[in-house]
């Protein structure tokens, strides 16, 4: 005699049957959606710290982290582009970091080297949901090989008008504003204004590296690890609207659960706000 088994039953046995990674993805962006519903940021910017302290924590070395934080960064561009979040700007390198030993630094310019054009071909993750790439900073600095690979990637993705990745590297913020002064000084002068009286926050911020490539202002800054400071990442885009967070979390370590938190606490100050104007 046969029996059939009642729908739920037959739905949890498909269920268990599935690959535990299909389900985790599944349930993953089905969780996206239901934030997605609600206000996300237009610009979120990380900080991804913490790479060489994951990697000893485990027993491995530096490079070790690095790629590990390589690996997070895809994970958390994809969030973010499944919500449709426009851009994207991370600190990839600071220009300070050439000052770590040589070993690493090498390390860390071939990787670059590598995943720049990887992370561009067509089929990956930009070319997949059309995120055109910027790489923003002193890249006089970089090796030639590294300078050739970020103008390659630049060039695959720059019909991309879906959203935006921003790389800093080598990047500080210093360096930005002082070109972003020299800029505006320069177009000053060259439009007759002699004495700089035309030269406001406006124009120098017009020309910082986030305004050039046309970057929203800054809705979210995040930065792992525990450290509680900028250093010097987005000071100037850093503002009483941008909500800062500082987590805990390595950023190799960094997931969904991290990135939801924030989220949620982003849509409350959002419905706060438009609660607040709101007419009586």
């Amino acid at each position: 005699m046969s029996y059939c088994l009642p729908w739920p039953l037959l739905a949890l046995v498909a269920l268990i049957r599935l690959p535990f990674d299909y389900v985790q993805r599944q349930l993953t962006y089905f969780l996206l959606s239901i934030v997605a519903a609600g206000p996300v940021p237009r610009h979120i910017a990380f900080e991804m710290d913490g790479n060489r302290r994951y990697a000893r924590s485990l027993g491995k070395e530096g490079k070790q982290g690095h790629g590990d934080g390589f690996r997070t960064l895809l994970r958390v561009l994809e969030l973010c582009l499944r919500l449709r979040i426009r851009c994207v700007t991370v600190y990839a390198f600071a220009i300070d970091n050439f000052n770590r030993p040589k070993e690493e630094v090498d390390a860390l310019m071939e990787m670059a080297e590598t995943r720049l054009v990887e992370i561009a071909e067509k089929g990956h993750l930009l070319d997949r949901y059309g995120v055109r790439l910027n790489v923003l900073g002193k890249r006089s600095l970089l090796p030639p090989n590294v300078q050739v690979a970020i103008e390659k990637a630049e060039y695959m993705t720059r019909h991309n008008n879906a959203a935006v990745l921003n790389v800093c590297a080598p990047y500080s913020s210093k360096h930005e504003i002082t070109t972003a002064v020299e800029s505006a000084v320069r177009e000053g002068l060259e439009s007759g204004d002699t004495d700089g009286s035309r030269i406001t926050e406006g124009t120098i911020e017009a020309q910082l590296f986030t305004s050039l490539v046309g970057s929203p202002p800054l809705d979210v800054f995040v930065r792992t690890s525990g450290v509680k400071r900028l250093s010097a990442f987005l000071t100037w885009q850093c503002n009483e609207n941008t909500q800062i967070h500082m987590v805990d979390t390595y950023w190799p370590d960094f997931g969904l659960r991290d990135f939801i938190a924030i989220l949620l606490q982003y849509q409350r100050k959002v419905w706060r706000e438009q609660d607040a104007c709101r007419p009586m």
